[in-house]
Parts: structure tokens; sequence; C-alpha cells
């Protein structure tokens, strides 16, 4: 979850929490990748989309996969296609799912402007590594130095 930085009260956590614009409860919306994606497009989590295939790892419907049919900003809940329950009137009705107890295995790659995203972010954490290496090496070679001098 996005945390206020300013406080650590929980009261204010849970105002900002409820008031949170919708650019960010959009990030609070997502979840992880399954470990194929996430070898595929060198991303850990993604917020999710309607038309994602997902498997619910948590709860009452653990193990349970379909697609989502709805994603509710509002409530920060995600509705999964079948993971339903009958109203005492019979008719059914979606539960609502956290999207943090979900595990995205299928991706809805028709929007050209999520592909372009997800190869952003895959670009940075590439170039993010490729830095700490060479900051590590630096810093190796620092070490040596330093010991090999010292004796």
């Amino acid at each position: 979850m996005a945390r206020l930085r300013e406080s650590s009260q929980p009261r204010k956590q849970r105002l900002a929490l409820f008031t949170a614009p919708l650019h960010t409860r959009r990030k609070l919306m997502s979840a992880p990748l399954s470990p194929e994606l996430r070898e595929k497009y060198g991303v850990k989590n993604l917020p999710v989309r309607k038309g994602d295939k997902v498997r619910i790892m948590r709860g009452d419907y653990k193990g349970h996969e379909g697609s989502i049919v709805k994603v509710d900003l509002r409530k920060l809940r995600i509705y999964v296609d079948g993971v339903t329950i009958k109203k005492l009137d019979g008719t059914p009705r979606f539960v609502p799912i956290h999207p943090s107890k979900v595990m995205i295995i299928s991706l809805d790659l028709k929007d050209k402007m999520r592909r372009e995203i997800i190869e952003r972010r895959a670009k940075m954490k590439i170039e993010f590594e490729g830095e700490k290496e060479v900051e590590e090496k630096s810093a190796g070679t620092a070490e040596s130095s330093e010991v090999k001098g010292g004796s």
C-alpha cells in the first residue's frame, strides 16, 4: 500500500488511503506477475486491468483462476470470473477480491500503451541493475587496492 510519508498515525494513513486520487489508486491496484511472466517481461508487478487472467493466492477462493470482469477503483477491489456467491434470492454475485491477493498469469496486451509501459519498466530495471554492477565492481577494486597497499 502507498503510505503517507509525513505521518505514522494510523488515522492519517487510513484517511490518505480512502481519499487517494485515481492515479494513486491505480498503483494500489497492482498484483504480482507469475514467475513465467516475470521472466518474460522483466517486471515483478503491474496494475491489474479488466481482461487479465489471474490466480487467487489467498482466502476462501485460493486456487481459482479466471479473468478479471471488473476493476473497482473506488472500493480498491477486483471481480474475477467464476468467483461468485448466491444471494438469498438465488441470483449470483461476484465476490470482491483485493488485487494483492491474486497473481497475474496472463496479461491483456491489446492496449499499445500498456505494452509500452511494460517495455519501459523492463528497460529501467536493466539499466538500474547495470549501474549496480558497476558500483559493486568499483567498490570491489577499491577494497582490493586498500588491502594490497596496507600489507
